[in-house]
């Protein structure tokens, strides 16, 4: 199921981003979203673009080993956040081609929703699969 469907069936307003090559490709804001909901969105997707993990993984790292992108890149808050909700999209043999970023829930469900969808979009099966 795709992301607008999944939201739509769960009575959850997100907003959804999709880039390939540094270029957005896909952009959505429901009804019921905000301004700062595509700024969260941004803001994760540059930590996923520059460091090639999910935008959860980060924020799980650096709670479990402290720290934080300022104290330990020097990268601005305004710019990057370790929330959760942006995934890599990686092509075997090619690394980091994109992110799909979901914003407009808590951390952990905007990341559930967008690793659900690409999960169904590539055949792979949910069972095992940690959020901690």
């Amino acid at each position: 199921m795709r992301l607008k469907e999944m939201a739509e069936a769960r009575g959850v307003a997100i907003t959804i981003e999709v880039r390939l090559a540094k270029e957005t490709v896909f952009f959505f804001a429901m009804q019921g979203t905000s301004p700062s909901n595509a700024d969260w969105a941004r803001r994760k997707r540059n930590t996923v673009e520059l460091l090639h993990h999910s935008s959860y993984r980060v924020g799980l790292d650096h709670a479990l080993n402290g720290g934080t992108l300022e104290s330990k890149m020097g990268l601005p808050m305004r710019d990057y956040a370790d929330h959760g909700g942006s995934f890599p999209i990686a092509v075997e043999g090619s690394g980091c081609i994109g992110a799909v970023t979901v914003s407009g829930l808590p951390q952990r469900e905007d990341h559930a929703m967008a690793v659900e969808a690409l999960a169904g979009l590539c055949g792979v099966s949910l069972d095992g699969l940690r959020l901690d």
